[in-house]
């Protein structure tokens, strides 16, 4: 009998005097946990329950006597209890293969009833059955929530309405029924059975919580937990010293590895550390540098993060921007590298703010951590008024803006006013970002001002006089992955506003302000307030786990596999899962394509800008000729890009150049990953250097590429309204469209600019009529300038 009924609840079924035990035809080979205690369902429904256990027999027992199973489906993840998304919802049916009767021999029939000449008896006596709440509080207690339920009940009414021969057992059971020989809750055994096939998951579900558990991520580490580490944590705003220090104990060790947030930090540890004459190797995820001729690995080692490696032991580990393990992105990094470096010293560099979560995590591996504060070198002076005009513009100023399209509109005004200035923001290649600061930071050189994104707020030296926001909101992305505008946080505005004035350089003292007068207030309530101490750190599941999961899953797509691990797992308070919409996205769209699901889940960890179209074509031709176990060579990849490519004429033609970078940056990344079929790494790496010359050059002259996309606009804004409409035509059908007399315009117009532009972010509608304005403005002086020399009466009129 089955292993789940209670003493009590027997009880209850042997002084029941409908108590049947019946001999069943087929053993099932899985306990039903049908069993509870609630008095109240025995009362409200008189008809006794049946049922099978596992000896194979049937039991008709009292309504009511269920025992509960506390580890249901109700386990919600960090970012479930966000949107609020059911976990069941993840699971998708798996359809169950309709039975047909190739020998004309249906057993069940023989001994019951044609059910094909009682169908309509049928589907009513199965939608009776759904509907009974006995049957939905059994499901329940099954696992099948309101949602699983109904997809079963479909899937079973299907497969009883459209098999040719039923099961002989369950055929013999709807005939009894229908006849007055059975009662409505004798389906409730092969529903069950039925539910399982259509959700595999249910037989595993407790698997799949272990497997999903993230309540003890220390555990995941046992090299790690086996070294005797001793923690020190640098704490201290920019341009503080922290990393100098740290960076010091690194370089005096036998081993190390730095652990930097970006390339351009890595890089710059790599390069300092051999030129003091340590042997440093580089290890990012795009590029491999030994410091040994020969390629053997050296003692120390300078990598991103997300590179280190959590079984080589070292002397000394640094991790840089510690703070950064709430990303809601990246923070797993972070967290990998903290709890996961088998090191004997390891030193953080960061906020104060993340000291209390530190000491929580490290309090959990038994571990305990050393606090070295640190106050700015040099102060940092907050301003009491705005710059209000570019006119108040000053040598070493550096404007913050947080869009290309207020990028490009102060470098324009500026180029205008005679000031040379230099340019940076996220999406250019980190050499053509180091070629500006260097320009920048030249005392000989022309360039005096800087315009830039918040991306300086790391990895660059930068020789800033005044820091100044010219907007104090940007776009911020949410745990759930959503954008949102909201103003700049504490932490953030003193990590841009530290970089004015640093030690050494020809500006020590450093100075904040705003563009607007409004802003100013705000900023100043910002870099008062207390940094909020950092609540929890970041966790993403391993190609380990997902794994684990497919074997359970086997039916299941990587996204939803993404989707199921996340939905069930359980995580600590100190803990989050971090937002894997990116990796969903990149699931989703080779999905169709053949590949194992180690090399699937590869692929989709790619660092891909999915707002890219051609970025996101590049990946997906990579993958397509990767499942046809082609090798992407230097040639083929050359063709896809249209290598060799020119100078930038426009503001278009500079935004491709750096998309054609990001995708040489995706080939390099696959080229240590799968060296068989990307082998041409070194030779993609040198046309990458040659793009990078390329692009700085046009960056250099940024001014000419706007005036130039300017001109394009204005030019097609002058155009006849009917040819206008003309070409509108042309860029939403993709053809040529025909002239007034019929023929067609030869091939070679492009879509407008403006509005390409505009859905690419580049500049927005304001900001166009804005240029239109300026332009013609400009170009009115210019025209009435040049007739000012002649004696008759200027007639010019603009239009």
């Amino acid at each position: 009998m089955n292993s789940n009924i209670c003493v009590r609840c027997l009880d209850k079924i042997l002084s029941c005097s409908t108590f049947l035990l019946v001999q069943h035809s087929r053993p099932v080979n899985c306990s039903l946990r049908l069993f509870s205690s609630r008095p109240t369902d025995r009362l409200s429904s008189p008809r006794p329950r049946i049922s099978k256990c596992l000896s194979g027999k049937r039991l008709v027992f009292p309504t009511g006597c269920v025992q509960s199973d506390e580890n249901n489906l109700n386990t919600r993840s960090y970012s479930n209890k966000k949107n609020g998304k059911k976990p069941s919802a993840l699971f998708i049916p798996v359809p169950v293969k309709i039975t047909s009767n190739p020998d004309d021999i249906n057993i069940g029939e023989e001994f019951g009833t044609d059910l094909s000449k009682k169908t309509e008896e049928l589907m009513e006596l199965l939608a009776t059955f759904s509907k009974r709440r006995e049957i939905r509080g059994v499901a329940a207690e099954n696992g099948l929530d309101e949602y699983l339920f109904h997809q079963a009940f479909v899937s079973f009414r299907k497969y009883i309405a459209e098999s040719e021969s039923l099961e002989p057992d369950l055929h013999i059971v709807l005939s009894d029924i229908l006849v007055g020989g059975g009662h409505v809750d004798d389906i409730l055994p092969y529903f069950l059975e039925h539910a399982r096939r259509v959700f595999p998951h249910l037989d595993c579900i407790e698997d799949l919580k272990k497997i999903s558990d993230l309540t003890d991520p220390a555990n995941w580490y046992p090299g790690a937990r086996a070294v005797d580490r001793k923690i020190i944590f640098h704490a201290g705003p920019t341009n503080s010293g922290k990393t100098y220090h740290a960076l010091e104990s690194f370089s005096k060790a036998e081993t190390g590895v730095y652990c930097g947030p970006l390339k351009l930090l890595a890089n710059e540890v790599h390069r300092k550390t051999n030129e003091r004459g340590i042997k440093c190797d580089l290890i990012t995820g795009e590029e491999r540098r030994f410091a040994d001729p020969q390629g053997h690995p050296s003692g120390h080692v300078a990598c991103t993060v997300e590179m280190t490696s959590t079984t080589q032991p070292y002397d000394i580990a640094v991790i840089d921007e510690i703070q950064m393990l709430r990303d809601p992105s990246r923070g797993w990094a972070w967290t990998r590298a903290l709890l996961g470096i088998s090191a004997k010293e390891i030193h953080l560099c960061g906020e104060e703010a993340a000291i209390p979560l530190l000491n929580e995590l490290l309090t959990s591996t038994g571990e305990s951590m050393e606090v070295r504060r640190y106050k700015r070198l040099m102060p940092l002076k907050i301003l009491d008024k705005s710059l209000d005009s570019l006119e108040n513009i000053r040598p070493g100023d550096c404007i913050v803006a947080f869009s290309k399209n207020d990028i490009f509109t102060l470098s324009r005004k500026l180029e205008e006013m005679g000031h040379e200035c230099a340019v940076i923001y996220g999406s250019l290649p980190p050499g053509t970002k180091l070629g500006q600061a260097e320009k920048f930071n030249d005392s000989e050189d022309t360039c005096k001002i800087l315009v830039a994104t918040d991306s300086i707020g790391m990895g660059l030296n930068l020789s800033i006089r005044r820091v100044i926001f010219y907007s104090v909101t940007k776009p911020m992305i949410k745990e759930d992955g959503e954008k949102e505008i909201s103003t700049i946080s504490t932490s953030q505005a003193l990590q841009i506003a530290g970089r004015a004035g640093r030690y050494g350089m020809d500006y020590e003292q450093g100075e904040a302000t705003t563009f607007y007068p409004r802003d100013l207030p705000v900023l100043k309530e910002i870099l008062a307030a207390k940094v909020e101490p950092i609540e929890a750190c970041g966790l993403h599941p391993t190609a380990e786990q997902i794994e684990l999961f497919a074997y359970h899953l086997p039916d299941a797509t990587l996204s939803n596999l993404i989707d199921i691990f996340v939905s069930l797992s359980k995580v600590d308070s100190n803990y989050f899962v971090c937002n894997i919409d990116d990796f969903k996205f990149l699931a989703d769209m080779i999905q169709h394509i053949p590949l194992n699901l180690r090399t699937r889940y590869v692929f989709c960890c790619a660092p891909i800008n999915k707002k890219h179209a051609f970025i996101c074509t590049a990946f997906l031709k990579f993958a397509r000729r990767y499942s046809q176990n082609q090798p992407l060579t230097f040639e083929w990849f050359s063709r896809q890009v249209d290598w060799p490519l020119a100078v930038p004429r426009n503001l278009r033609d500079l935004m491709h150049l750096e998309a054609v970078h990001d995708v040489m940056d995706v080939y390099l990344w696959f080229s240590y990953r799968f060296m068989d079929m990307f082998p041409h790494g070194e030779m993609v790496r040198e046309i990458q250097r040659k793009l990078d010359d390329i692009i700085k050059e046009g960056v250099i002259h940024i001014t000419k590429l706007i005036h130039a996309s300017e001109k394009k606009m204005d030019d097609v804004a002058n155009l006849p309204d009917d040819e206008i409409e003309r070409k509108k035509s042309l860029s939403k059908k993709g053809s040529p469209p025909p002239k007034n007399d019929g023929s067609y315009v030869k091939s070679g117009w492009s879509p407008k600019l403006s509005d390409t532009l505009i859905k690419e972010g580049v500049i927005s509608p304001e900001m166009l009529q804005m240029l239109k304005k300026e332009f013609q403005t400009a170009d009115y002086k210019k025209k009435r300038s040049s007739t000012r020399n002649t004696k008759g009466k200027n007639d010019y009129q603009y239009k």
